[in-house]
């Protein structure tokens, strides 16, 4: 017997959107709540299927009175992450272009914990990305307390990363010459390493001078990208807590720089950069 099934699909809106090259499909799930599987971002995600991103954004109502809005994030292997700064600039260029509020700075409930996002002139979009953390159990990470650096063994050779949230977990290492360090590799290595419960992004920082580095993340669930903004702030943070680099720091990445700024201590992290509208589509899924 044959048995006849029907496929339900989904007709969505969605602004593509990018920041450095780092590039979001954002989804207003604020106005008329969306729920997506794993295998539908996925989908969506797909630079030959779909419409190609790096990461899905979705923009909710909060669950906490303090918060404007509410944002997830999902990575193009369809997983859940708890923060991205890239992310949250193009997430405060979206709700005030769309109507969503008339504030120019906002504050955003994410996985990773509350952040402020302000929108400034030239299409430049300041984030305070909170305080970051070092304590082993906070990342996670797994070593027996708090330092400056660890020595990592990846294969079969020994790295020196820092390690530092950023409401996500990053692990940075400094490099000679960035365009000939092993990022892909070494970075798929480190990424799934059994010392990150919950695996890490991986970043390559070569230092120019005390306010100027250079920057190639691999990202979890998304590989190297063009730009990572809470990459960058680990970066930077963990160059000024090593003696490297001072505030303000310029980050320069493939696809643009950011600039951090972090007085020490239990200071937030400042992250400028752009925000930009590539267009607007449907998609059935």
């Amino acid at each position: 017997m044959t048995q006849n099934r029907m496929t339900r699909t989904m007709d969505l809106k969605f602004t593509k959107m990018q920041g450095l090259g780092n590039d979001f499909v954002v989804i207003d799930s604020y106005t008329s709540p969306v729920n997506l599987t794993a295998e539908q971002i996925r989908r969506i995600a797909d630079r030959r299927f779909g419409i190609g991103c790096d990461q899905l954004l979705l923009v909710e109502k909060p669950t906490q009175s303090m918060a404007d809005f509410r944002y997830r994030i999902f990575n193009a292997d369809g997983g859940e992450v708890e923060q991205c700064g890239n992310g949250a600039r193009c997430f405060a260029r979206f709700v005030f272009d769309k109507g969503l509020t008339a504030k120019t700075k906002i504050c955003v409930e994410t996985a990773g914990g509350i952040i402020y996002p302000k929108l400034e002139d030239g299409g430049l979009v300041t984030v305070d990305m909170g305080s970051p953390k070092f304590e082993p159990n906070q990342i996670p990470f797994i070593a027996d307390e708090v330092a400056l650096s660890y020595p990592l063994l990846v294969s079969d050779h020994e790295v020196e990363i820092s390690v530092v949230s950023m409401g996500n977990p990053h692990a940075v290492q400094v490099v000679e010459d960035l365009d000939r360090a092993p990022v892909g590799n070494e970075g798929a290595l480190i990424e799934v390493h059994s010392r990150f419960p919950q695996r890490v992004n991986a970043g390559f920082m070569q230092i120019m001078d005390v306010h100027h580095i250079r920057l190639r993340v691999f990202e979890r669930g998304a590989g190297e990208t063009l730009a990572c903004g809470t990459g960058a702030c680990a970066a930077a943070v963990a160059g000024i807590r090593l003696g490297q680099l001072q505030s303000p720091v310029q980050v320069d990445m493939r696809g643009g720089s950011l600039t951090i700024a972090w007085a020490g201590g239990d200071d937030s992290v400042m992250m400028t950069g752009p925000a930009v509208v590539v267009y607007d589509g449907n998609i059935s899924i």
